[in-house]
């Protein structure tokens, strides 16, 4: 049933106009519904001091538009991030069914215009004891995360990134597509915790999904995630969560921080089945003293019941296996079309250099694989190498593809090479003795990590992380292994 206030708010003209210089503008809608609604949001020293607005369609864009506008003026960018689709309605006196979609277009031009801010170097908020910003998916884990913060008396921000947007990716199996951001908005408001998203597409695509696409055509197997979470998303988020007057940042990882007497390092999880700190490898140690994971001694089943017991709709949520630029996809498909590297005959050649088959493009194929050589053979056959010049396969007996030394390129220790007593050459492997002697703390072109045992697999490409027990005291880039 529409109120007085949607009659009210149809009519009021007060806001409607172009935005004013220096502001921040959000837009949602479009063509394809007829529906339009802009808001631009004038800030100063973290207030909205000014709002205006447009919107085109129906008396329910209209209205919910110029609502919003009059809502958000003279408030702090924390209280408008608190305003999703339910405030609209409730400001509205309640939508019909039909109209509620003008709630959502609404929020959404709003909290594009707080993304936009959050993309600055705007400060968005006075410092606040014990306020924290957590870095929110959509999942299970991370509204957990914000959960226990607040359980504990933290007054809690959240913001999810969004890196990621193609026809061809399935936005809902992806954390961080816009149907993600989204979710995630929906799960914090749903808790009763403010929202803004970051938008690193930009950054994302030219520093991670580059990276990945020029490790495959060169004959690697490069590992985003590591590059992704420590060269683009935690450094951008602690920014942004200084920019809000936040002490730290809080995410759903499952991984420890300790401290050797040196500084912070990160280590393992309790769980050693969702043990994460591989892939954050490449996380400097000076940011670790901004960052908080409140997961560190939760298993996945105890993160599920706490979720399940605060009613959250994401308790029994799935969890996304692919990367996330691939969910949909696969990794063929998203190489040919972004990297151009599509199906190129050439050679699978034995141990001694001769052909003994063919494939379809050696970018389909990393050392260690067995399925899919499409060569017959007495006994199992591996990759044992490829080369991205040749448009070679070469591939072998299980013992070829093992090795006893592995060698780095741009690897960064935190901590003298004496200290490295094992290391980690692929996610969720078990941890294999290691010596490094004669290598002193700090950036290493190139580093010759010696093993205690053979490992099967190591590929060019991914990462390898130094160990001093369970504390990360370095990494680097497998370049070769022998």
């Amino acid at each position: 049933m529409e109120s007085g206030a949607f009659e009210d708010y149809l009519r009021d003209e007060t806001r409607r106009g172009p935005p004013p210089e220096g502001s921040f503008t959000g837009a949602a809608g479009g063509a394809a519904c007829g529906d339009l609604s802009r808001l631009s949001l004038l800030l100063d020293g973290g207030r909205v001091v000014g709002a205006s607005f447009d919107a085109e369609g129906c008396g329910a864009m209209r209205a919910a538009t110029a609502a919003v506008a009059e809502a958000v003026e003279g408030e702090s960018v924390v209280a408008a991030a608190r305003i999703g689709i339910g405030e609209v309605d409730a400001m509205l006196g309640g939508l019909m069914p039909a109209k509620r979609h003008a709630a959502q277009l609404a929020a959404d031009a709003l909290h594009r215009a707080l993304a936009a801010a959050a993309a600055s170097d705007t400060r968005l908020a006075d410092p606040t004891p014990d306020r924290v910003l957590v870095a929110m998916s959509g999942g299970v884990d991370s509204a957990v995360a914000a959960l226990l913060e607040r359980e504990r008396g933290a007054e809690v921000l959240g913001v999810t990134l969004k890196l990621w947007a193609d026809p061809e990716t399935d936005g809902a199996k992806a954390c961080c597509s816009p149907e993600a951001v989204l979710g995630a908005r929906a799960v914090a408001h749903s808790i009763g915790v403010p929202h803004l998203t970051l938008d690193l597409e930009e950054e994302f695509r030219g520093r991670v999904v580059a990276s990945f696409l020029d490790g495959y055509a060169a004959g690697a197997t490069p590992n985003p995630c590591i590059v992704c979470n420590g060269e683009v998303r935690i450094a951008a988020m602690i920014d942004l969560a200084e920019r809000l007057g936040a002490g730290q940042l809080v995410t759903g990882h499952y991984a420890r921080i300790v401290d050797d007497g040196s500084g912070p390092l990160l280590a393992a999880a309790a769980d050693e089945a969702k043990d994460q700190s591989y892939m954050l490898a490449a996380l400097p140690p000076a940011l670790l003293g901004r960052v908080r994971f409140p997961l560190t001694q939760l298993t996945k089943p105890e993160v599920r019941e706490i979720a399940a017991r605060h009613g959250l709709e994401v308790a029994r949520k799935p969890e996304s296996q692919d990367l996330c630029f691939l969910a949909g996809q696969g990794k063929a498909r998203f190489l040919e079309r972004h990297g151009g590297l599509r199906e190129r005959p050439g050679a699978v050649l034995d141990g001694g250099g001769a052909p003994i088959g063919s494939h379809t493009g050696h970018h389909n194929f990393t050392v260690g694989q067995r399925r899919g050589i499409g060569v017959s053979a007495p006994e199992a056959l591996y990759v044992v190498a490829t080369d991205a010049e040749r448009n070679t396969v070469t591939v072998g007996v299980r013992e070829d593809a093992q090795a006893m030394r592995v060698r780095l390129r741009d690897a960064v220790l935190h901590r003298s090479g004496k200290r490295v007593d094992a290391v980690r050459l692929r996610y969720h492997s078990a941890t294999v003795p290691a010596a490094l002697p004669s290598a002193g703390a700090g950036a290493h072109p190139r580093l010759d990590v010696e093993l205690g045992a053979a490992f099967f697999g190591a590929s060019p490409g991914q990462t390898a992380v130094l160990l001093a027990g369970d504390a990360i005291v370095g990494h680097g880039t497998i370049a070769a292994a022998a």
